[in-house]
C-alpha cells in the first residue's frame, strides 16, 4: 500500500515536468534601428495593428481585397493547414488521458468425441462484455513534450496563414495600383498619338506641296509608330495585370464593384512608423511562425530525452462472461483484469542517443532559421525606407523635369510656327515630353507601391 501511494505521489509530482530544455528566445542578430529610422514619424497606431481598411481608402480596392480574402486558393490552403495542425494537436493532447473502449463477443467452439467425454462431442458458447482502459503514466514528460510540439506546430501554421494573408493583400493592392498607372499611361499615349497624327497630317500636306522635306515626313511617321508600339505594350501589360488580379481574387472580376479613385488621387498612409526590430519585426507573422517552429524543436528534445527512461503502461478491463446470453448480466459472471507494464530501454541506447542528437541539431537549424527570418525582415524594411527617401527625391526632380520639357515643347512649337526652328526640333521636344510624362507616372506608382511594401514589411495587414 505504501509503495502504491509512493508511485502515485511521484506521478503527481512529475505530472507537470518535462525533460525539454528551458526555452530562451535568441537575440535578434540585427542593429537596434534602421539607417533611415529618422525618416519615421510618430503615430498612435502600431503598424502591425493598423487594419488594411485604414491603410487603403479606395473603395474599389477594398472590395477587391475582401473578395480575395474569401476566395484566394493560397489563403484557403493555408487555412486548411491550420485546421490540419489543430486536429493533430488534439490527437497528441488525447494521449494524456486514458483510452477506454468497449468489447462484446461471442465464442462458439466444438470438440470432437475423441477429445470429449461425450460420444457425440460437445459445443460450447461463451458470451462476454468487457470495458477496457489503457493509460501511460507520463512520469518523464514524453507525451507532454509531444503535445507541446504539436501545439507549437499548430501555432506556426496559424502565423503562416497570416503571412499569406499579408502577402495577398499587398499583391492585390500592387496589381490594382499597377492597373491604374497603366490606364493613365495609355491615356497619355492616346493623347500624344492624337497630337503626332495631327502633326503628321500637316507635314504630309506640306510635303506634297513641296514646303516640307521627306526627312520631316519620315520623322513624324516614326513618331506615330513609336507611340503606337508604346500604347500596344501598355495594353499587353494591362491584360497581364488583370489576369493576375483574377487569380488573386479567386474568381472573375465582380460586376458590382464600386467606383475607384483616379490614379492621381490615390492616397496611402505613406509615413509609417519605423520603430525598432524588437518592437516591430518580432511581431511579424512569419517571424512568429519561425519562433513557434523553434519552440516545437525545443519540445522535441524533451521527447527524445524521455525515451531514455522507462515507460509505464496501465491496462485493465472489467466485464461479465457467461455460457448463456440470459445469464450474462445475472449471477456470478463478473470478470476483471489489471496488467501494469513497464518497458525499460536496454539495447537501443545507440538509437536513442542518435535521436537526441538529431533533435538537438534540428533545434540549432531552427535557431538559424529564426535568426535568418529576422535578418530578412530587417533588410526588407531597410530597403523600403531607403527607396522611400530616394523616390521622394526622384519624384520631385521628375516633376521639375516634366515642367521643363513642357515649356521646351511649347517654345519649340512657337519657334517652328515662326519659322525659326525645324519640325525635327518639335518632334524631339514632343518625344522628350512624352517620356517625361510616362516616367513621372512610373515614379508616382513606385512611391505608392513602396508604401505598400513598407506596410507589408512592418507586419501590417494580417488582421481581417
Amino acid at each position: 500500500m505504501k509503495h502504491s501511494l509512493f508511485i502515485l505521489g511521484l506521478g503527481a509530482v512529475m505530472a507537470g515536468c518535462t525533460l525539454a530544455p528551458k526555452y530562451e528566445r535568441p537575440a535578434a542578430p540585427v542593429a537596434g534601428t534602421w539607417a533611415n529610422g529618422s525618416l519615421a514619424t510618430t503615430t498612435t497606431n502600431r503598424t502591425a495593428d493598423l487594419d488594411w481598411r485604414e491603410f487603403f481608402d479606395d473603395p474599389r480596392l477594398r472590395q477587391l481585397i475582401t473578395v480575395a480574402l474569401a476566395n484566394n486558393r493560397d489563403l484557403r490552403i493555408a487555412a486548411l493547414r491550420v485546421e490540419q495542425a489543430r486536429a493533430q494537436y488534439r490527437i497528441r493532447r488525447s494521449d494524456l488521458f486514458p483510452s477506454i473502449q468497449g468489447d462484446a463477443s461471442l465464442l462458439r467452439s466444438k470438440a470432437s468425441g475423441t477429445v470429449s467425454e461425450f460420444n457425440g462431442g460437445t459445443t460450447t458458447s461463451v458470451y462476454s462484455v468487457d470495458v477496457g482502459a489503457s493509460y501511460e503514466v507520463d512520469l518523464f514528460g514524453r507525451i507532454r513534450s509531444l503535445k507541446a510540439e504539436a501545439l507549437e506546430a499548430y501555432l506556426s501554421t496559424e502565423e503562416a496563414r497570416r503571412s499569406v494573408q499579408i502577402a495577398l493583400i499587398s499583391e492585390v493592392a500592387t496589381e490594382y495600383l499597377t492597373q491604374l498607372r497603366l490606364r493613365e499611361a495609355k491615356a497619355v499615349a492616346a493623347q500624344t498619338l492624337e497630337a503626332v497624327q495631327y502633326s503628321y497630317a500637316l507635314i504630309k500636306r506640306s510635303f506634297e506641296l513641296g514646303a516640307a522635306s521627306e526627312l520631316d515626313l519620315r520623322t513624324a511617321e516614326g513618331q506615330i509608330q513609336t507611340v503606337r508600339v508604346s500604347s500596344a505594350d501598355f495594353l499587353r501589360q494591362l491584360a497581364e495585370s488583370e489576369n493576375a488580379l483574377v487569380v488573386l481574387i479567386g474568381q472573375p472580376l465582380p460586376g458590382d464593384l464600386p467606383s475607384g479613385q483616379p490614379f492621381q488621387q490615390q492616397r496611402l498612409l505613406t509615413d509609417l512608423p519605423a520603430g525598432i526590430p524588437s518592437e516591430v519585426l518580432q511581431r511579424r507573422p512569419d517571424i512568429l511562425a519561425a519562433e513557434h517552429t523553434l519552440k516545437a524543436a525545443n519540445a522535441d528534445i524533451g521527447a527524445a530525452r524521455a525515451a531514455f527512461f522507462p515507460r509505464i503502461m496501465l491496462t485493465g478491463s472489467y466485464g461479465t462472461a457467461s455460457a448463456k446470453l440470459t445469464d450474462l448480466f445475472a449471477g456470478p459472471s463478473e470478470t476483471w483484469s489489471f496488467s501494469p507494464q513497464i518497458t525499460v530501454p536496454i539495447f537501443n541506447y545507440g538509437a536513442n542517443f542518435a535521436k537526441l542528437d538529431t533533435a538537438k541539431i534540428s533545434r540549432s537549424i531552427e535557431v538559424a532559421t529564426y535568426e535568418k527570418s529576422i535578418q530578412t525582415a530587417f533588410r526588407e524594411v531597410a530597403d523600403a525606407l531607403a527607396a522611400r527617401s530616394i523616390l521622394d527625391d526622384k519624384l520631385k526632380a521628375q516633376e521639375l523635369l516634366l515642367a521643363a520639357q513642357q515649356k521646351r515643347f511649347d517654345l519649340t512649337s512657337a519657334r517652328y510656327k515662326q519659322g525659326v526652328d525645324s519640325y525635327l526640333d518639335v518632334l524631339l521636344a514632343q518625344q522628350d515630353l512624352y517620356s517625361a510624362q510616362q516616367n513621372l507616372l512610373q515614379f508616382q506608382a513606385a512611391r505608392l507601391l513602396n508604401a505598400v511594401v513598407l506596410y507589408r514589411s512592418l507586419g501590417g495587414g494580417w488582421k481581417s
